[in-house]
């Protein structure tokens, strides 16, 4: 019975499961009692960064990027224009990233040279795993999976949506990591959804590991989270408004039975340590003799609901919550920003979720 009340107050609280965002029918059509989505505001201009965007280029410096051995990026940086150095291998971002949406503009060199793979050359990597292509393929003709727009080596894209050289052209790419469970294997697939200029060229595709020139590699956990890199092949190409915004994971049922607890140290912990709130809702993690507590503080409805968890870390910035009482178990995951300061408690309980934005 208390479990059953649970699932119906998690229902009315966070609005219904998230992963499919499908109409939920435990809602009356149209009800004004259910909760509102975050607000985040557009960029000014179309392509503009969201507020909530984490900016990769300054356009001034390669601050926050660095060669895939660690150090200062050679590319150049001028007026609001990121170059490929040709000759000086990929650059990487300080900051790592798993599911994200991502933005970026690039422009091909004027005049054309070259044809085939050697008509400007180069590619964003997800997790420096993925390769999502760029290529001249204005006019110009290469094997479809190595076309711009195209998950290298695996997928071609649906339609060729490129604009001549010289022309800016865009990614919006939503990027979903591949899961594993404790013992390495693989749960679920990376997801990748491309528009080229406003054009659907992938769609929703699961790479069959991380892109390569030369096999289908197989996929290896090497974390949840990892560098965006930019490749440079022989190419002066341009980029500029690159952004990012890391995305809340998708809700999973792991079922507590499941948990294997991880140990961190009381200075790691310390990072979560705080009050987030989600509308009038609370969420409240504070240290405790076995690391951390969850207190989620609530009033629906006329009725005041008080629930709390125990937490054992699961993965790098994620917790369940296990109910002495018996009652649902809690996934918690936190989102960080450029900086790495925990801004966001996103929750996930019988299929429900919510966005726990945290108090300064």
């Amino acid at each position: 019975m208390l479990r059953t009340a649970l699932i119906c107050f998690t229902m009315l609280l966070f609005g219904g499961a998230a992963k499919a965002q499908v109409s939920d029918s435990t809602w009356p059509t149209h009800s004004l009692d259910r909760p509102q989505p975050p607000e985040v505001t557009p960029g000014g201009q179309p392509g503009g960064a969201p507020s909530d965007a984490i900016a990769l280029f300054d356009g001034k410096t390669m601050n926050g990027w660095q060669t895939i051995d660690g150090r200062p990026a050679p590319w150049s940086a001028h007026d609001g224009v990121l170059e490929v150095k040709p000759g000086s291998g990929n650059i990487e971002t300080v900051q790592t990233f798993g599911d994200c949406q991502l933005h970026l503009e690039w422009a091909e060199p004027v005049p054309p040279k070259g044809e085939d793979q050697g008509r400007g050359n180069s590619g964003v990597f997800l997790m420096g795993l993925f390769e999502v292509q760029v290529l001249d393929s204005y006019h110009s003709q290469t094997y479809a999976d190595g076309m711009v727009g195209a998950i290298y080596g695996q997928y071609p894209p649906l339609v060729n949506a490129s604009r001549p050289p010289g022309d800016w052209q865009s990614y919006d790419i939503i990027f979903r990591r591949p899961r594993f469970d404790r013992s390495g294997a693989l749960l679920s697939a990376a997801r990748i959804t491309v528009l080229q200029n406003g054009i659907l060229v992938q769609d929703s595709v699961k790479p069959t590991g991380p892109t390569s020139s030369v096999e289908r590699a197989p996929y290896i956990n090497l974390g949840d989270r990892l560098p965006l890199i930019l490749q440079e092949h022989d190419a002066p190409v341009r980029y500029r408004n690159l952004w990012v915004r890391p995305l809340p994971p998708e809700p999973e049922s792991l079922p507590a039975t499941f948990v294997v607890a991880l140990r961190a140290s009381e200075a790691d912990l310390r990072d979560f340590v705080g009050d987030y709130a989600m509308g009038t809702t609370t969420l409240k993690v504070a240290a405790a003799e076995h690391g951390l507590d969850a207190r989620m503080s609530v009033d629906l409805h006329g009725v005041h609901y008080d629930l709390s968890w125990p937490l054992h870390l699961i993965d790098r910035d994620s917790f369940l919550g296990i109910a002495p009482d018996g009652g649902l178990p809690l996934h918690l995951g936190f989102v960080r920003d450029a900086k790495g300061s925990v801004t966001t408690a996103v929750t996930h309980m019988a299929e429900s979720y919510g966005s726990f934005a945290r108090r300064p």
